[in-house]
């Protein structure tokens, strides 16, 4: 064995100095983000697009310069939850994101395609390196705080994001269901395993309340959401109500508008 330099890149051998080599991509040259939370979820359809984009407005309503990068390639959410039907442009710098109608930068593939329901029938490693870029490739200019929308499950991009992107901290979203409460296990393990901490947990559709009498119900059963979050070492937490006007303000493009104190705790513990 030859002796040791100290600089692993020059060197073939495996020995107990060596560290891993860092998957982590710089953002455009212009870009100066200073916090990066992932909204992950171990399932779809609970809603996850809805609180990461009602996130991102109550952190714009703080007097936070906003973003939100949509990682869900195949299933793109957050232009629709802002109304926002423009094209992003690009120059020789870079991509420019869209800004919503109060000034959240949004970057997602839908602002990128010729028709918005043009279907994205790419493979996993091209999905991965479209997230990437935007990441590596837009123009996300000073940003205090920027949301990832990422696709449910483990798989290609959620694991492109934990690898490429200096993630902060995640927020997981899920719903009352008791099998949520394994899969909520599998997106903690693989935040564990990535060495990003868990930053809080949202249920969503976690009750209704009766129009006449004001009385909360639990239509899926109790919630379990404390005894998850203590069993995790969750440190916030976040209950979302089964509200028509929330689907509503997403299908019409008019999430910023969104009236509701459900999410203020959780957005406080992420700006301070």
């Amino acid at each position: 064995m030859s002796e040791c330099t100290h600089d692993c890149s020059t060197c073939g051998e495996n020995c107990a100095s060596r560290k891993p080599e860092s998957l982590l991509e710089k953002p455009h040259e212009l870009s100066e983000i200073k916090k990066v939370i992932g909204v992950v979820s171990g399932k779809g359809g609970v809603g996850k697009s809805s609180v990461t984009s009602m996130l991102a407005v109550l952190a714009n309503r703080a007097g936070l310069s906003t973003a939100i990068l949509d990682a869900d390639i195949t299933g793109p959410s957050i232009p629709r939850a802002f109304g926002i039907h423009e094209k992003a442009l690009a120059s020789e710098e870079g991509i420019y994101p869209v800004p919503t109608k109060t000034d959240i930068r949004t970057m997602s593939v839908n602002l990128l395609l010729e028709n918005e329901t043009d279907p994205v029938v790419w493979r996993g490693p091209v999905i991965a390196g479209c997230v990437k870029q935007f990441w590596t490739d837009v123009i996300w200019g000073r940003t205090d705080i920027m949301f990832i929308d990422m696709p449910p499950g483990t798989g290609d991009v959620p694991l492109t994001v934990f690898q490429s992107i200096p993630l902060d901290g995640i927020i997981i979203v899920t719903s009352p269901q008791e099998l949520v409460s394994m899969i909520v296990e599998k997106a903690v393990n693989m935040a564990k395993l990535m060495n990003v901490p868990v930053l809080g947990l949202v249920e969503n559709f976690s009750y209704f309340e009766c129009p006449d009498c004001g009385k909360k119900h639990s239509p899926y059963g109790e919630s379990k959401l404390e005894e998850t979050a203590a069993r995790f070492g969750i440190p916030h937490t976040a209950r979302l109500p089964i509200n028509n006007k929330i689907a509503a303000a997403c299908d019409e493009g008019m999430i910023e508008l969104f009236e509701g104190d459900w999410l203020d705790e959780l957005i406080t513990s992420l700006i301070v």
